[in-house]
């Protein structure tokens, strides 16, 4: 019998030897889902491709409930807010909750987004000028909000002329544990499209090559930083870096506050759009700045 079977492998020039071999769809589901645990969510979601058992073993709840910040269920009831959407904790899969919140999610009466990074599950918020406090923001002698496709908004402040520039924010949130930075997004120039190219006009930009503007933020926990910086780059989008900001306790609310001014009355400072404020992990830094702008 065993000169038989030598002989059936021999004829097959293989083939029935090759059939025994492990292979690696024979590998358990749970086995794989261990692997797939420790890769960042892209990776999970190429070797889903591989074959059925890593496809199945990709959709394991505890695989995306590690990728998911600790605090998430606090996330999605302050961000999708009644009652029905926040029962998706429930309904959906821990991997279709993961992708539900990568998506840009507004809140606070649109003026205000949030979303996760789908690479790393960082949180990321973006608020909008209109979020802000702006002081002359109602009077059209100064600031008009303009409408555009180059903000998530669709509109930002543009600063037309004015002797003191002051913009001030808040924000309170329960943030998962982490070092954050936060960004100003601002542009030397009021942005327009002219024969469906874009365009931007430069006609009002001056005085923000006489002295630097001033950032600060603090946070309730104690932090504190100040920061100057010159205004560049005119006709670009540029985040401005304010400070960062380090969160240990995830049950626990952080309420930052955090200000953009200029307000040596000695001369007049315009053409400044403000679009927005950003926040986001740190490690986002280097991502943001193609624009290093000139520290005081």
């Amino acid at each position: 019998m065993g000169a038989n079977v030598s002989g059936i492998i021999a004829d097959s020039n293989g083939d029935e030897l090759s059939s025994l071999r492990p292979r690696l769809s024979d590998m358990p589901e749970s086995c794989v889902a261990l692997v797939l645990m420790h890769l960042d969510p892209p990776e999970i979601c190429k070797l889903a491709r591989l074959n059925r058992a890593f496809r199945g073993a990709s959709s394991a709840d505890f695989i995306w409930e590690s990728k998911l910040p600790s605090n998430y269920q606090f996330i999605v009831d302050k961000v999708l807010g009644s009652s029905s959407k926040t029962n998706m904790v429930d309904y959906l899969s821990k991997k279709h909750l993961y992708a539900r919140l990568c998506n840009p999610s507004p809140f606070d009466g649109g003026n205000k987004e949030m979303w996760l990074d789908k690479n790393t599950g960082g949180l990321c918020v973006s608020i909008s000028s209109k979020a802000l406090a702006i002081t002359g923001i109602d009077d059209r002698r100064y600031w008009t909000h303009i409408s555009t496709e180059e903000s998530r908004f669709q509109s930002v402040a543009y600063l037309q002329q004015i002797w003191w520039f002051e913009v001030d924010g808040e924000f309170e949130f329960q943030f998962p544990v982490g070092t954050y930075s936060l960004f100003f997004r601002l542009q030397l120039g009021k942005p327009s499209k002219r024969l469906g190219r874009r365009v931007c006009k430069f006609e009002h930009v001056h005085g923000w090559d006489i002295k630097p503007v001033r950032f600060l933020l603090t946070t309730s926990d104690g932090q504190h930083a100040v920061s100057q910086c010159f205004l560049e780059n005119p006709g670009h989008w540029v985040h401005y870096r304010v400070a960062d900001f380090v969160v240990e306790d995830p049950s626990e609310s952080t309420k930052i506050k955090f200000s953009l001014t200029q307000i040596d009355c000695t001369h007049t400072k315009g053409g400044l759009c403000v679009d927005s404020v950003l926040i986001c992990p740190s490690s986002f830094e280097k991502s943001l700045l193609g624009h290093s702008c000139k520290r005081c």
